[in-house]
């Protein structure tokens, strides 16, 4: 077991930040807290850590009720976006600060302290300050730091935030083969999409204080539960269900709104039967693919994705005519709202 939670609610004032909350985490995979800023997913974070207690509900970790167990005590390392490493000391003391603090032999910290530097690969680096450091590479200290006390949980709060696009990504799959290696049950969070897709088991979709979904990177993608996940996660057009773009296709719907990703829009030279005229606005060449946005007749605008392959094959150029028709879509139940 990992980490389970149980109707845990958290409020500030008048704000409820979470509102009875439950979920578990298996023991020794690697889940993604995703949502706005403002949704909760911080919060659930420092609730699990210790850092807030809840007003209600129950927290277990590794099996034990550590609701209003203290941080200490929970045998957890956590992982801050800004790093807070110590800059008076070196990279080999910051790791090996918790286990100082734990009365470590010195033979014990020396030989785990350089493992964790071969981990993180700064095996030659052990001797320089943290100014010294690129910040991914503080980062990665700071992962090791808290994995040098052999957490249960590994607890992430936003940790590539603080970083450029680039050193992000490199970061993001580094952070997947070091999980993949000691198998620590981790939970970060994160409000980047694509981030939480390629690094997690699980996704958690958050939204004012609730969980929308839970389910792996494809489920949560192919099969959202909520007009909020289709929305949030990956890019979508919301149209009028009585858009010419679904009555000429036979795709109806009792609901006001349909939901089309720009990849199931397809795009056609010449009309046949079930697609409708629209006009390119606008080409955007986004590198592995083209985004078109197209005027519908009715003023409608709708964003499409093509490969460059059938980019070049339809020859496309702005303000050109074409016909378009839906490959798939999805609808919600009234109650559901954005």
């Amino acid at each position: 077991m990992g980490i389970v939670v149980e109707n845990v609610s958290k409020q500030f004032g008048t704000f409820k930040a979470v509102d009875e909350v439950s979920l578990e985490v298996k023991s020794g995979s690697l889940v993604a807290l995703l949502g706005p800023s403002g949704s909760g997913k911080s919060t659930l974070l420092r609730l699990i850590a210790g850092l807030e207690k809840p007003d209600s509900g129950r927290i277990w970790i590794t099996g034990k009720d550590a609701t209003y167990t203290n941080v200490q005590e929970r045998e957890i390392g956590f992982v801050f976006q800004h790093y807070a490493l110590f800059k008076h000391m070196t990279v080999r003391q910051n790791i090996g600060f918790g286990l100082e603090i734990r009365k470590v032999s010195k033979p014990q910290i020396k030989t785990r302290v350089q493992e964790l530097l071969d981990l993180i690969q700064l095996g030659s680096l052990g001797d320089r300050y943290p100014s010294q450091l690129s910040g991914g590479q503080r980062q990665r200290v700071a992962l090791a730091r808290a994995l040098a006390v052999q957490p249960q949980v590994l607890l992430l709060d936003e940790p590539f935030g603080a970083l450029d696009a680039k050193v992000r990504k490199d970061l993001r799959a580094w952070l997947r083969r070091l999980h993949d290696e000691v198998h620590v049950t981790t939970v970060f969070v994160t409000h980047d999409q694509e981030e939480a897709m390629e690094v997690a088991d699980e996704i958690v979709v958050t939204n004012k204080g609730k969980i929308e979904q839970v389910g792996s990177p494809a489920q949560i993608y192919d099969h959202p539960a909520t007009p909020f996940v289709m929305s949030f996660i990956g890019p979508v057009n919301v149209l009028s269900s009585t858009s010419p773009i679904f009555q000429e296709s036979g795709i109806e719907s009792t609901h006001p709104e349909i939901f089309l990703r720009p990849h199931d829009i397809i795009i056609q030279r010449e009309p046949n039967g079930n697609t409708v005229p629209a006009r390119i606005s606008r080409l955007i060449n986004l590198g592995w693919e083209v985004q078109a946005e197209l005027i519908l007749d009715d003023g409608q605008v709708v964003t499409a994705h093509l490969s460059r392959e059938r980019f070049n094959e339809l020859e496309l150029e702005p303000q050109q005519r074409v016909h378009v028709k839906p490959k798939d879509a999805k609808s919600f139940p009234l109650y559901y709202s954005i």
